[in-house]
């Protein structure tokens, strides 16, 4: 009796779920979700190839210097990097000399405390602090953002689909919303004429929902100068700050890598031993 009514009440609610899921779909093709200009007009990230890429990939460290110089000089004003210390600039190709050098002269000094009254203080870096926020705090930087609240960039290449190449298109995918097509080819503004940007914000449509508060960081060429002599283009700073992001979220990547080939070498030499060993078992075996 038991086990009849575990049954029926099993049917039950399988047929619930059927006529759900029935009533679900019917649903959905009589009255299809409105298209929105965010599932119309939001593009995929563009192709990036960094150096970095694939199972085998190891860092550009020139090229990583010269991310780092452009979050310096451009990004560091508005975008913390908590998670990453100065020291850790060592993995870039800089030697110790130039890490003190780099974390004494930052923009922004340590929050310390004073010894003698106790009161809240700033200190010049050393290499073994974070890089420091340039804000106090979450109002502080609100306040000097429009309310807008500037991310932490350590781990934005993990936190973001496509990760460097995000960043990339988002860097240089800011234009005119007026005439912007998709690549359907239809208008943004005549599909969606009460989608206009709102003031404060700009249009960039690799943005979640195409408008950023943000404005484009990398105003024009040259914004930046390169020690190394590679001409500062927009699209060559966005890359290579791009690439300097990769690094900060996953600054071990390489050695992952390195891993990964030993472990996949001791298996494949370990699936060799294995099958000669099973030979050897049962090469008197019928089987």
């Amino acid at each position: 009796m038991v086990r009849l009514i575990a049954f029926l009440a099993g049917l039950g609610f399988v047929g619930i779920l059927l006529y759900s899921l029935i009533m679900g779909a019917v649903s959905f093709v009589s009255e299809p979700p409105a298209k929105t200009v965010e599932h119309e007009f939001h593009l995929h990230p563009k192709e990036l190839h960094l150096a970095s890429d694939g199972p085998l990939g190891k860092f550009d460290r020139q090229q990583l210097q010269r991310g780092f110089q452009v979050y310096k000089e451009v990004c560091a004003a508005c975008h913390s990097l908590h998670q990453v210390a100065f020291r850790d600039f060592k993995d870039l190709g800089f030697s110790e000399a130039e890490v003190k050098a780099i974390a004494k002269g930052w923009a922004t000094e340590t929050p310390s405390v004073n010894p003698e009254t106790g009161e809240p203080a700033t200190r010049k870096s050393t290499p073994a602090d974070k890089i420091p926020s340039p804000y106090a705090n979450e109002v502080a930087a609100r306040a000097a953002n429009n309310n807008a609240l500037p991310p932490d960039l350590s781990l934005m290449s993990k936190a973001r689909h496509d990760g460097g190449a995000y960043i990339y298109s988002l860097l240089t995918g800011y234009t005119d919303q007026a005439g912007f097509k998709n690549h359907a080819g239809q208008e943004l503004l005549k599909e969606f004429p009460d989608a206009k940007t709102p003031d404060g914000l700009h249009f960039n449509p690799y943005f979640a929902n195409l408008n950023i508060a943000m404005p484009p960081p990398l105003a024009a060429d040259g914004q930046v100068t390169y020690a190394d002599g590679t001409v500062a283009t927009k699209d060559q700073m966005a890359k290579d700050v791009s690439a300097f992001l990769v690094w900060s979220a996953e600054p071990k990547l390489e050695a992952r890598h390195q891993t990964g080939v030993a472990v996949m070498i001791f298996l494949l030499i370990a699936t060799v031993l294995a099958w000669f060993s099973y030979r050897n078992i049962w090469a008197g075996i019928k089987h």
